[in-house]
């Protein structure tokens, strides 16, 4: 019974030699599942031996616990000497995550220092490979020389960005992959921040060579345009990598936002030279009233950068904040152009070239969204010229249907003054000539149109014209018949004077 009692103690309490030789090893022997199994065995003698520490078998506890323990820092050494060879390995562009190094990861978590040690060393020699491989992609290309090298494609100044981000994209996802499967059977608290941590310093070794690159790209300045697209491209590559990489403190995700603000920084000095050219050398309007080709010109610019913006990826709040700073770095320049521009023209001129430049504005507004305030503000800037146009045509009509002279009279008459028949130009006779010079524009009314109206490039806008201008001289026709009917102003038979009632000529006219 007492060697059945030994027996049954020492399989409890002690190893098989087998197992001590796993757990010892020599240094070359590779670490497999069975050398598992006899730590996780030590583990547990080293946990059951407490029971014996509670009985009166105190000393054989205590010296099974520190023999235990001694064979526990020996075998930690060991699984922390091999992983960390095997990591340091781990130096091809693609690598292979064995199931025994997961195993290995998830023992070592119980010795946070050792952890943290095979930790540094696997980023250590992932970042090698991964400065080793954006390097080659750029210069050499792929296997057999698919894909080309990005640097064949340094004079497209946007493929050449967009493949260099898209290639660190891939990688930064691959390497994080990676981490997950060494990592997946560790259960310690902030395994995702030590994945997030180890990205991020295997990324940082490509920071150099990618910000040289973009940064000679921006710097060429290879147009308004372009500067757009590429400042676009980094935002959304920043918010696409920052969802991998997670911390915003990763060195990749601080370059690419700096990159970012330079490219958008030297697009608005692109913008803002632009506008100060125009102001430098204000052109005269063209002879037909229409846009100059400054005008023209910008307005192109703006479409181009509006449709890159309304195409990007970006958040909608960002995109939003973008179009308010582009639309009054290129709008505000535009407007005070166009109004320097027409200073020196006639009323009817300067108001037919600014209705033409604001509505050549707001088509091109209008194709866009987040517009609708420049919108707004550009179609009250055209209806204060439009009453201008107005004013201007029914004052023309007025003036060559003989009516002018007639309507200043009456609106400066006074009741005091006597009646108006008594004023030497307001006499039967000289209404009757009046008339029949009217009489002739009711027959043509199309034939006096100001030479202005044919210039306006817009059809509706010419029709609104016309229309309110002709109820102006309907309006003014209506206000002399009603002098003229007046028995105070003493016409006599007033009707064979004016022989066309208000509601006549407004049908005549419209």
């Amino acid at each position: 019974m007492k060697a059945q009692v030994a027996d049954a103690f020492i399989a409890k309490f002690q190893l098989t030699p087998d197992e001590m030789n796993l757990l010892r090893g020599t240094k070359d022997e590779p670490i497999t599942e069975d050398f598992f199994k006899a730590l996780g065995r030590v583990k547990q003698i080293h946990d059951d031996v407490k029971i014996l520490l509670r009985t009166n078998q105190q000393r054989a506890g205590l010296e099974i616990m520190e023999q235990m323990a001694l064979l526990q820092e020996t075998s930690y050494e060991r699984l922390y000497r091999w992983t960390q060879n095997e990591c340091r390995t781990l130096t091809q562009e693609s690598c292979d995550i064995s199931p025994v190094l997961a195993q290995a990861m998830e023992a070592l978590q119980d010795r946070p220092v050792l952890y943290k040690y095979t930790l540094d060393e696997f980023g250590t020699a992932r970042r090698s490979a991964v400065v080793r491989g954006f390097i080659d992609a750029l210069t050499r290309g792929g296997l057999g020389g698919t894909p080309r090298p990005i640097e064949m494609h340094s004079h497209d100044p946007l493929r050449y960005v967009g493949d260099m981000l898209a290639w660190l994209h891939q990688a930064t996802a691959s390497e994080k992959e990676h981490l997950e499967a060494m990592l997946k059977l560790v259960t310690i608290q902030g395994v995702e921040e030590n994945i997030q941590e180890v990205v991020g310093h295997i990324t940082e070794g490509v920071c150099r060579p990618l910000k040289v690159r973009i940064e000679q790209v921006i710097v060429a300045e290879p147009g308004a345009v372009l500067l757009y697209k590429i400042s676009n491209l980094l935002k959304f590559y920043h918010h696409t990598i920052s969802g991998i990489v997670g911390n915003s403190a990763a060195t990749l995700l601080t370059t690419i936002e700096e990159m970012h603000l330079l490219s958008k920084k030297i697009f608005f000095n692109s913008l803002s030279l632009h506008a100060s050219k125009l102001m430098d050398k204000v052109e005269l309007p063209p002879p037909d009233l229409g846009p100059s080709s400054a005008l023209n010109q910008t307005l192109n610019l703006l479409r181009e950068v509006l449709a890159s913006h309304d195409s990007s990826v970006i958040p909608l709040d960002a995109r939003q904040a973008d179009f308010v700073q582009v639309l009054s770095c290129v709008l505000d320049p535009l407007l005070q152009m166009c109004t320097m521009s027409a200073s020196n023209l006639g009323t009817a001129d300067m108001a037919t070239y600014m209705v033409n430049s604001l509505y050549m504005m707001k088509t091109t507004l209008a194709l866009f969204e987040f517009t609708d305030k420049r919108l707004e503000m550009l179609q009250f800037q055209i209806e204060a010229h439009l009453d201008t146009l107005i004013n201007e045509q029914a004052s023309y009509v007025l003036t060559r249907a003989g009516l002018s002279y007639i309507y200043n009279a009456l609106q400066q008459h006074k009741p005091e003054q006597g009646p108006l028949s008594n004023l030497s130009s307001m006499d039967s006779v000289s209404l009757k000539v009046a008339m029949a010079q009217f009489d002739r524009y009711l027959s043509a009314p199309d034939s006096l149109f100001m030479s202005q109206l044919n210039f306006l490039l817009s059809a509706t806008v010419k029709e609104q014209i016309i229309k309110q201008s002709t109820e102006l001289v309907c309006r003014a026709y209506s206000e002399l018949y009603a002098a003229v009917m007046d028995p105070s102003n003493e016409y006599k038979d007033p009707e064979t004077i004016l022989h066309r009632s208000p509601h006549q000529v407004q049908a005549l006219l419209s």
